[in-house]
């Protein structure tokens, strides 16, 4: 695996730490030689090439410049004009960001006392005005996980006239088994749309893709929305290799998964309440004055983390920045 080399730890974007895998940098190589081509007007190969990979129709995927450009479009489609977009509080920024950009109205409601998306109460945040409501599962900040069956019963109290968008941003990270099978619900509710990036587990941040899963009708709505030219030809490239390296992509992940497991249990074992995380981060949960007193001292360190009112969330870094984060947070609450 190849590391990648920063000022510091920066453990605060949920990047991994490692750049791509060798053959999918030697493909971004040879593709660099066409940089001087247009992509295509709108994206059709990367749709297909995905759907293929999922086992759908391409008119069930939509592509974008990362999660937060498909997340652009959804709430330019469907949370524009002062309409009520239901989501946890905290959550990923780009939710409260982009839905008030788009003209729309945030309706936060409050994570449960162990880090959970209370999925109730959001069901019942739902007016006459809501248009979309957001879950994340596995959640950020937190990392907690959303379980098939509890999904399923709340998508069941959503109205179909309410868009829901499934963030699975981190699926990749959850083992088989605790996955929702989108596609059952898929069928089932046609009002669902499932949000996912290359931006997390395979690395490609910079590159920018993500992509929506969804039924065609609802996937032809969030299109609409597509900036011409606006995916790189480099994206389709990268998610080729990207999916020809899956072996070792599932290895790095294991290898993430073990490092988030010894930064939980060294927090837990200073006494600090960290949910179980499912993701490539733990989340320190934290009241305020010890909160702005730990994330000073990271800070001190060289350890950028992100900082929230109720916590610290800290990204899964190599084994150097387990060890730094871990003497740090244990110098300053001891």
């Amino acid at each position: 695996m190849t590391q990648v080399v920063t000022a510091g730890h920066r453990l605060q974007l949920n990047e991994i730490p490692y750049g791509p895998p060798p053959s999918v940098q030697q493909a971004l190589s040879r593709a660099l030689a066409s940089a001087n081509r247009y992509p295509e007007f709108l994206p059709m190969r990367l749709p297909r090439l995905i759907a293929e990979r999922l086992g759908c129709a391409p008119g069930r995927i939509v592509v974008g410049a990362g999660a937060t450009g498909v997340i652009m479009h959804i709430v330019q489609e469907f949370g524009s004009g002062g309409a009520e977009v239901v989501m946890a509080t905290p959550t990923f920024d780009g939710y409260p960001i982009l839905t008030s950009m788009a003209g729309g109205r945030p309706v936060g409601v409050p994570l449960t006392a162990d880090g959970r998306q209370d999925l109730a109460a959001l069901a019942r945040a739902v007016t006459e005005r809501t248009r979309l409501v957001v879950v994340c599962s596995p959640h950020n900040p937190t990392g907690t996980l959303i379980r098939p069956r509890e999904f399923e019963e709340f998508l069941g109290e959503i109205p179909a006239t309410v868009t829901v968008v499934l963030d699975e941003a981190y699926v990749e990270f959850v083992a088989e088994p605790d996955r929702i099978d989108i596609f059952t619900l898929l069928d089932r509710h046609p009002n669902l749309l499932v949000l996912r990036t290359f931006s997390k587990a395979f690395g490609l941040a910079a590159l920018r893709v993500g992509y929506a899963v969804g039924d065609a009708d609802l996937i032809d709505q969030v299109a609409r929305w597509q900036l011409p030219f606006g995916m790189t030809a480099l994206a389709e490239v990268a998610v080729r290799a990207c999916y020809e390296a899956e072996a070792e992509i599932e290895a790095r992940v294991a290898v993430l998964g073990e490092h988030r497991d010894r930064l939980t249990t060294g927090l837990r074992d200073l006494g600090l309440r960290v949910p179980e995380s499912y993701a490539n981060f733990s989340y320190l949960t934290l009241p305020a004055p010890d909160n702005d007193r730990v994330a000073t001292a990271l800070a001190g360190a060289d350890i950028h983390v992100k900082s929230y009112p109720t916590g610290i969330r800290i990204t899964v870094g190599d084994q150097a920045a387990t060890d730094a984060v871990l003497d740090t947070v244990r110098s300053t609450v001891q």
